[in-house]
């Protein structure tokens, strides 16, 4: 035989045995794998990362089902709108929208399990720049890139088991959502709340488009692209937002606590005190088209009105005005120069001068004001520099009291009653009239792009300008087959979408080619949520009175003034139109503090570098290659920084409960996260699992001994233990639930939990046999979790009622826990004397808890001496230098820093 053929056949011939012994083996092993409690009826002692998985893969589908069922309307539950604020579809997502999204699950299954019926929708904020700018970058269609973006991102919420209204989803890009946010830019121009006027505005000469106010930072550049702005006069859209300003700052009131949102908004809208009222121009006495609104702090005196005061940089003297040269030819820099331009009071027909201001600026982002002399000394001396008429309005009688005098009908008024009854008079005209702050601006709405809702309007030669009829809605975004998206607006460029008939006259006419901010999208996105397939309205009242106002809204608080304040502005116009009961939208507000990753920078350039170019072996990180020395922060997690965690890749790692827990548990929700799985957080939620698990094996070895229960069996020291795990439930289910409901700590909840868990798994195994305290503790500690951790929670209930001869009633044991009803306090319990719980820490690991009584809770010295005189102190703490103790008695919550 050949050697190299044998050899060849041989080794040919073993391939084939060591192939088939290998699947044989594979299948073997296949076999022999341990499945959960669920599949297969028997118990898995050890919770490993297996055990995690095959949970996890089987419940997620069946907790999905159960949302399903639980869902239908039914209008016997009382209500609960929970709402997280819809993301952008970038096509990942990011470690903060696993936190928000998780948040609002979690409350929302604790809601379900209080026998409400919730509302926890998703929806996309899909217009805007970000989409634009990635599709001109790739040559792709900003819809189609969109919409692929939608689809990725729907699936990963899907993986990480979030349970979402999903047959309520809104996508604010489809016509059958933007159809209703021009409907409501109509409605509001018929309101006179929608104006276009020339205005000096922010340009971004990055996205080549106008930016709010709001969206430029305080270094004044751009909140998008990060460029320096710029300063351009523009004709623009404004929605009249200043005319709602008292309301929406009164109101603030009536609300709860907004974790401070609720003075940032206060702080934004300022002191309302004064109002504008409208002006219209006269050059050479003949009465012209321009026309201003001017602010002044005091309406009640607008008899006394001497001049109409604008500054330099007002668009009548540098934009497309016809009175531009007019006011040149009179404007000389640093001096109060007086104009043949005057301007008529449309409130009373008074006609005054208009001059042009020596002033740089005016208090807040004014740029136009009354001068009355008689008010302010300010503009009495102007006045009297230029020669003008300095009217007495104010009197003053003996008695202090102040009198309208010279003031046509009005004269003889209290001061104070004069305000209201000036300001309604003008509201009654259409001419101003409403309080508000010159430090308020009304809200720029105009972008220059494309990717955006339509203003639908229709400028005409003849008729001026025309909303487009709501019948005709919605006016639709043309397709575009080339475009680079800067400069002039590329909807000019399509002739048969640009070019139209005049709604009025049917004669020629163009469409407004710009198109609205998307924050004009997210304005009312919580109404349409309510009833998202209406083709009739953008929803019905019924709909929307029955679930608002928002019971609960999540998200971050870079939002706490712009959208915030858009959203309650277009709530309260609503209820001014009659369309909806609740002027408020929004009842109580969760905010959420960023997740941060450590970011590695080179000290010389302020490069930002990745792990693996970092060398991590010696005392301090250096660059691998040049091995100089690195700064090293916490930011804000983002690609370019390259400290970002992909959430699918946690998920993998830990599992879906773990990384729910850990983000509930590693601060309050308004703080911020430094992600670092090498703190406790992480190993702490993962032990706590397993200790829950551990519990339950337990109890299922106990009860499975052939004994049956029998409380009588417990001696005196027994029933005290049982007694204790008693008091130790109803005080974590006190506590649990008022976190839920009232302040949202759920990581001082879940330490609530994992002292319960302390107590239970301490207990004797008598007391486990014999108590229905146990039993009961156990029960109630698995349906505590399962809003957080829903999958666990969702096996160690069927681990628990599989056991026989159960004596507690209260729960459904042929139902799993998500559909469970949430556990009440033992009236008994609550009779007793107040007394807290408080949770021991020793250099940040929990180690049990200790009860003080309620008068001595946040005193720092008397918890401090009660802890290291007890059990758990001697055997903690005994022998151990204390270096430094933390009590916080917000969360009932005491870390002892000792030395090792």
């Amino acid at each position: 035989m050949h050697p190299v053929l044998g050899l060849s056949r041989f080794c040919s011939h073993y391939l084939v045995y060591w192939t088939k012994t290998w699947r044989l083996t594979r299948t073997v092993q296949w076999a022999l794998v341990r499945r959960i409690y669920s599949e297969t009826g028997k118990w898995e002692r050890d919770y490993r990362e297996q055990t995690r998985k095959q949970v996890e893969g089987w419940w997620r589908p069946r907790i999905k089902e159960q949302f399903h069922k639980l869902s239908k309307k039914d209008d016997s539950r009382p209500k609960f709108y929970a709402l997280s604020m819809f993301p952008y579809p970038s096509g990942n997502l990011h470690m903060g929208h696993v936190r928000v999204y998780t948040i609002s699950d979690v409350i929302a299954h604790f809601q379900r399990m209080q026998g409400k019926q919730v509302l926890n929708p998703m929806g996309w904020d899909a217009f805007g720049l970000p989409a634009e700018n990635a599709a001109i970058e790739r040559g792709l269609d900003p819809e189609e890139w969109t919409k692929s973006n939608i689809v990725h991102m729907r699936e990963q919420l899907l993986n990480l088991g979030l349970c979402f209204n999903w047959e309520q989803e809104i996508t604010t890009c489809q016509p059958d959502y933007y159809r209703w946010t021009q409907y409501l830019f109509v409605k509001l121009y018929e309101a006179g709340l929608a104006y276009q006027k020339e205005a000096l505005v922010n340009w971004d000469p990055v996205d080549q488009t106008v930016l709010a106010d709001e969206q430029v930072d305080e270094n004044g550049c751009s909140w998008r692209s990060g460029a320096k702005v710029e300063h351009k006069y523009l004709k623009q859209w404004f929605i009249k937002t200043t005319n709602f300003a008292k309301p929406l700052l009164d109101s603030l009131d009536d609300l709860p606590s907004w974790y401070g949102v609720k003075a940032m908004q206060a702080n934004w809208i300022g002191d309302c005190s004064g109002c504008y009222f409208d002006f219209q121009l006269k050059v050479g006495g003949i009465l012209g088209a321009e026309k201003v609104s001017a602010y002044t702090p005091t309406p009640e005196a607008i008899y006394g009105a001497s001049y109409l005061s604008i500054l330099p940089s007002h668009w009548l003297l540098h934009g497309e005005s016809k009175l531009r040269e007019v006011f040149q030819r009179k404007f000389v820099s640093g001096n109060d120069c007086l104009t043949s331009v005057t301007a008529v009071n449309l409130l009373n027909g008074q006609e005054i001068p208009v001059v042009i201001s020596g002033q740089t600026e005016f208090e807040g982002y004014l740029d136009t004001k009354i001068g009355i002399p008689n008010i302010s000394l300010q503009d009495k001396a102007v006045a009297q520099k230029l020669g003008l008429e300095c009217p007495h309005v104010i009197e003053v009688l003996p008695d202090g009291e102040e009198k309208l005098i010279n003031s046509e009908e009005f004269t003889g008024l209290n001061r104070q009653v004069a305000v209201s009854a000036v300001m309604q008079r003008a509201r009654n005209m259409g001419v101003g009239g409403y309080f508000t702050s010159p430090t308020l601006r009304d809200w720029l709405i105009s972008r220059q792009r494309y990717w955006g809702t339509p203003i639908p309007v229709i400028h005409c030669k003849s008729c001026g300008t025309v909303p487009v009829p709501c019948e005709d809605l919605p006016v639709l975004l043309p397709k575009v087959e080339s475009f680079t998206g800067k400069g002039n607006s590329p909807l000019r460029s399509v002739p048969d979408w640009h070019n139209c008939c005049c709604p009025k006259c049917k004669g020629p006419a163009v469409r407004e080619t710009d198109t609205m901010d998307t924050f004009v999208d997210s304005a009312w996105y919580y109404f349409r949520y309510t009833d998202p397939h209406n083709t009739e309205r953008p929803f019905d009242k019924a709909l929307v009175d029955y679930w608002m106002p928002v019971d609960l809204y999540i998200g971050g608080k870079e939002h706490a003034v712009m959208h915030l304040y858009y959203a309650r502005f277009l709530s309260h116009f609503c209820f001014e139109q009659n369309m909806v009961k609740c002027r408020e939208p929004f009842h109580k507000l969760l905010v959420q503090g960023l997740i941060k990753g450590q970011t590695f920078r080179l000290a010389t350039t302020g490069q930002y570098i990745k792990k693996e170019d970092i060398d991590f072996s010696g005392p301090e990180p250096v660059h691998r290659t040049t091995k100089e020395q690195l700064q090293i922060t916490w930011e804000k997690m983002s690609k370019s920084k390259h400290n970002g965690i992909d959430p699918e890749e946690a998920v993998r790692q830990y599992g879906i409960d773990t990384v729910r827990l850990y983000i509930l548990y590693a601060a309050p929700p308004e703080q911020d996260i430094l992600w670092d799985v090498k703190t406790d957080a992480i190993p702490g939620v993962l032990r706590w699992q397993g200790r829950l698990w551990s519990l339950v094996t337990k109890f299922i070895d106990v009860r499975l001994s052939g004994t049956l229960p029998d409380p009588n069996q417990l001696n005196k020291k027994e029933k005290a233990e049982a007694r204790k795990i008693w008091e130790n439930k109803n005080y974590a289910l006190l506590e649990v639930t008022k976190h839920f409901i009232e302040d949202f700590l759920l990581n001082t909840a879940i330490s609530r939990l994992m002292g319960l868990t302390n107590t239970l798994s301490k207990a004797s195994q008598k007391v486990i046999l014999h108590s229905t305290e146990f039993e009961d503790a156990l029960a109630t500690l698995c349906v505590m979790t399962a809003p957080m951790a829903p999958h666990l929670a969702s096996e160690l209930w069927k681990g628990i009622s599989h056991v026989e001869n159960k004596s507690d009633t209260r729960f459904r044991w042929d139902q799993d826990v998500l559909l469970q009803l949430w556990p009440s306090v033992d009236p008994e319990y609550l009779q007793q004397p107040d007394t807290v719980e408080m949770v021991v820490q020793i250099n940040n690991k929990a180690c049990g808890t200790v009860s003080v009584t309620q008068d001595l809770a946040k005193n720092a010295e008397k918890v401090c001496q009660i802890i290291l005189q007890s059990e758990l102190g001697i055997r903690h703490l005994q022998g151990h230098a204390i270096k430094k103790v933390f009590l916080s008695p917000r969360t009932a919550l005491i870390n002892f820093l000792v030395e090792k």
